[in-house]
């Protein structure tokens, strides 16, 4: 096959980067910065907005402030006020501040839409780098000297470096290293997101209720707009079978809520008719490399997290910076795939193992760990000293585990 000429190695080094969420758009803010011509491909019509609330903290805060995003971040901030559990009739059991359940810092971390994240990393990007909505990788064929791209469009085009950042089930990562499952640790919950009309006038606030191995929750940002739904239950296997059937996935989520108790009936209701539904299992990928020639993964293509670590988010947006310095800083791609993998790969395990390491307050998962916590959050005092544990110190040191590297001055 006879593909065009690649780039001269005097000529700014051309990237595609396939994802447009959040490390996506942070390593094109960063790669743009230092002088390379970035292609931006998402397969959704445009940047998606709205969207549950997600964290910057720790190290993440600083990359957001590097870029300027604070003033703009701090503004879109929730602050939700307060975490509410309730027990098996749907009574409250007692409330903490969501701080003391993430181990975050309070007037330190930020929390916003994930809609209001990925258009403030859209914004300066939009007039300097190239997107293509609508479109995702059909094929990649990487010949050692350029990456020679098929989109499903039909479009070919050539690059330098192609970069996966399009997330937990990566095309990227397919087309490059295979199949997701030798990679995919599954973690034990299914859960379904969606939204509803907030008819009980929450504000900056969660619902909790909570049986064995299941959580109803409703989280609301502000009094005006709908709250976010969240199912979640345990299962031993994924239920693999349901991914490609939406019908399928409303039955298994719905089977396992049946009790007639507070906002149980209409969460489900509201699940089975929601038009956003989000259907996925708690997962984490574990790969032995993240880069194979000319193409590399970034964000949770690479590293996924799981949101029970809390720290998905914040781990792209360092992982992003990282990688975008790194390529800045090595005129061998090989060089620095290598640099970025070894300053991140520690982080990211770090922060994985936060998902694994306890859980138990916001997803108890027997009888035991379900009275065990109602009966700490029925006496705040006992509460308060077990999270403010050598645990919740330990996270926020996780939070906050790689010092950031100075790189070349941008452009």
């Amino acid at each position: 096959m006879t593909h065009p000429t690649s780039t001269s190695p005097s000529a700014p080094r051309r990237v595609l980067i396939s994802g447009a969420s959040i490390a996506g758009p942070t390593l094109a803010y960063w790669l743009d910065r230092y002088g390379f011509e970035v292609t931006v491909l998402e397969k959704a019509a445009a940047v998606r907005g709205g969207g549950y609330a997600i964290d910057i903290r720790g190290t993440a805060r600083e990359v957001v402030d590097r870029m300027g995003l604070l003033p703009r971040l701090r503004e879109a901030h929730i602050d939700t006020h307060r975490i509410s559990f309730l027990d098996a009739a749907g009574d409250t059991v007692g409330a903490v501040r969501p701080e003391q359940v993430t181990g975050g810092e309070s007037g330190q971390d930020l929390e916003v839409r994930r809609g209001d994240l990925a258009d403030a990393l859209y914004a300066p990007l939009r007039d300097r780098v190239e997107f293509l909505f609508g479109d995702s990788i059909a094929t990649l064929d990487d010949d050692g000297d350029a990456v020679h791209v098929v989109l499903d469009s039909g479009t070919h085009r050539t690059f330098d470096l192609v970069i996966g950042a399009d997330g937990l089930h990566s095309n990227t990562r397919r087309l490059v290293f295979g199949p997701e499952e030798p990679f995919h640790q599954y973690l034990g919950h299914v859960f379904a997101g969606f939204t509803l009309p907030n008819e009980l006038g929450l504000s900056h606030e969660a619902f909790i209720w909570s049986e064995p191995g299941r959580s109803a929750v409703v989280y609301a940002y502000e009094r005006s707009e709908p709250v976010h739904g969240f199912l979640t239950f345990v299962r031993d296997t994924p239920p693999f079978e349901a991914f490609r059937d939406p019908r399928a996935q409303r039955d298994l989520v719905a089977a396992r809520f049946p009790e007639q108790v507070w906002q149980v009936p209409r969460l489900v209701a509201a699940m089975r008719a929601s038009e956003d539904l989000f259907f996925d299992i708690v997962s984490q990928i574990h790969l032995p490399t993240w880069s194979r020639g000319r193409v590399a993964l970034a964000g949770d293509a690479a590293h996924a997290t799981s949101f029970l670590s809390g720290q998905g988010s914040s781990v792209a947006l360092v992982g992003a910076y990282v990688l975008a310095g790194e390529l800045a800083s090595h005129t061998d791609h090989t060089a620095a795939f290598a640099a970025y993998e070894r300053r991140m790969r520690p982080f990211a395990e770090r922060n994985q193992a936060l998902a694994t390491g306890g859980g138990t307050i916001v997803v108890p998962t027997t009888r035991a760990q379900v009275d065990a916590r109602n009966a700490l959050l029925r006496d705040p005092e006992a509460m308060a000293r077990e999270l403010a544990t050598a645990d919740a110190e330990a996270r926020r040191a996780t939070h906050s585990s790689l010092t950031l590297p100075e790189y070349p001055t941008a452009l």
